[in-house]
């Protein structure tokens, strides 16, 4: 196992290092697979209330647990920072988004990659003795020195840039680039399709620690980041052409369908509201293009259909196996649905199809409104529709309440905490987020009302004290305080009723951010 001197010695005096743990096969501890959608809003699969096609996903929910309060950091790179870091996003040096590698490098919270003395959780795992793998989006380093092998990574392929064609890599303003562990690593001209690609590889780096008698003794980490269901809306015109009749009743219709089925299936109570659809939405009725718009949803559907199904396979290969029932599975969202529009990038072919090769759009506000049921704004906002995401954990092994809810508050930060406990390391007293590990195994939920978590991004400003939670658009000067346990949809704003419980909350939130926001 090759390590580097500096990440060993900085573990080592953290306290988190046993050597004894090397040595322990995977009888003593859980793989650990993380999964980490993009784009997807918080009812999309069918085990939030969706009309998507997810059975792989819907069966680790039944047989697993499913958070209806867990929280993302807003935005790609963030979340992905806190997710690898299990510090805010300011602190693991991603407070905005990923800087380019022919950028100058201002060191701080805003550098545009991961801070060197925060260790990764593949760092951490890896010196406890886990082999770590990686395939997917990386976005939180350009430069080849803050790739994934160079934070822990024993192997990897993917996409380090953001967003990209399904198809191929378009050249734009900034070239994408994919790698291979340390090489650039360029599509075929024909037959490649990201979401497949990434699970080939991921099924391979299985089959290879399985198959090699020195790692066949250890865990493994993989962290299988999909790109899915990220604009631009590319996806297989077989799969697409089933979803487009469904969607052509309109995002007001499938927000409201979507609403009753959360409230059948237990997902949401009668505590949440549908929500009013914003001004700037038009009504779907009054709309002349239904069927473009339809095909715009239909290629997105389909996207976390294909997803689905590549997660579909990796999970029957670790139940061939046979490690399935001590391995943990954690399925969640980047961030909310996205309501951005691409066409300013102008990619897009309008002699294709939407779905196809040469065509590059997204589905923007309408259908974001719709995915997003029954929260309000989306990715980037720090609203529950900015920031909430289905998330579902999955170990037969650890987890003796399968099938359930939990009202307990997770956050991602709280990723780096738990699978340090349950890989056997030390708790590190410097991380902002809490273990799950008795939630998971007892659904324990006394943490809920005294945990903190605050938020910023863009200027989009957030905190959530217990139930009370306080937040602010960049571009509206009004504050609005809700009270999520009696109003978990954020739809009456309480703070002229109880503007001391604001102030209180803003000064918190302040203290909190004043050392890193500039």
């Amino acid at each position: 196992m090759k390590t580097t001197i500096f990440p060993l010695l900085m573990l080592l005096l953290a306290g988190c290092y046993n050597p004894s743990f090397a040595q322990k096969g995977t009888a003593d501890r859980p793989n650990i697979v993380i999964i980490l959608a993009d784009d997807m809003g918080y009812s999309d699969i069918g085990c939030y209330g969706g009309e998507i096609h997810t059975p792989n996903i819907d069966k680790l929910a039944e047989g697993g647990m499913r958070f209806r309060s867990f929280y993302n950091a807003g935005r790609c790179c963030p979340t992905r920072a806190s997710l690898l870091t299990g510090q805010y996003p300011h602190d693991a040096g991603m407070g905005h988004m990923v800087s380019y590698a022919d950028e100058p490098v201002t060191p701080g919270p805003y550098q545009g990659f991961l801070r060197t003395d925060r260790p990764t959780i593949a760092e951490v795992l890896r010196e406890a003795g886990y082999s770590t793998y990686m395939a997917g989006k990386w976005h939180v380093g350009e430069r080849p020195q803050h790739w994934p092998r160079k934070r822990g990574f024993d192997r990897y392929f993917g996409l380090i840039s953001g967003a990209s064609s399904y198809y191929e890599l378009v050249d734009e303003k900034r070239k994408r680039v994919m790698v291979r562990d340390d090489a650039i690593w360029n599509p075929p001209a024909a037959g490649f399709y990201m979401t497949d690609a990434f699970t080939d590889t991921a099924l391979t780096f299985v089959n290879e620690h399985y198959a090699d008698s020195h790692t066949a003794k250890r865990p493994f980490l993989l962290y299988l980041a999909y790109t899915a269901p990220h604009w631009p809306l590319h996806a297989p015109d077989s799969i697409v052409a089933k979803y487009e009749a469904r969607y052509l009743r309109g995002w007001d219709a499938i927000r409201a369908s979507r609403f009753e089925q959360m409230k059948a299936s237990g997902v949401i109570d009668n505590r949440y509201t549908p929500g009013v659809r914003p001004e700037d939405i038009p009504a779907w009725d009054s709309i002349p293009d239904k069927k473009q718009w339809a095909r715009k949803m239909a290629v997105y559907a389909a996207m976390i259909e294909v997803m689905d199904k590549n997660i579909g396979r990796l999970v029957h290969q670790l139940e061939e196996k046979g490690v399935l029932d001590n391995t943990l599975i954690v399925f969640l969202s980047d961030n909310g649905a996205c309501a951005e529009s691409v066409e300013r990038r102008g990619l897009n072919d309008a002699t294709k199809r939407i779905g196809e090769r040469g065509s590059y759009t997204a589905y923007e506000a309408p259908w974001a409104y719709a995915s997003n049921t029954p929260f309000k704004k989306y990715k980037k906002y720090m609203h529950e529709g900015g920031i909430a995401t289905p998330s579902i954990w999955y170990w037969p092994q650890g987890i003796k309440q399968p099938g359930e809810f939990t009202d307990g508050v997770g956050h991602i930060i709280d990723l780096m905490p738990t699978l340090r406990e349950l890989s056997g390391v030390a708790a590190d007293s410097h991380l902002p987020g809490i273990s799950l590990v008795s939630l998971l195994k007892r659904n324990d939920i006394g943490s809920r009302h005294n945990r903190t978590l605050y938020w910023e991004h863009e200027g989009n400003k957030a905190i959530r004290v217990g139930d009370w939670k306080l937040v602010k658009d960049k571009e509206d000067p009004a504050w609005a305080l809700y009270n999520l346990d009696n109003d978990p949809t954020e739809s009456e704003d309480l703070s002229g009723a109880y503007p001391a419980k604001a102030h209180e909350l803003k000064t918190i939130l302040e203290q909190k951010l004043a050392p890193i926001i500039h």
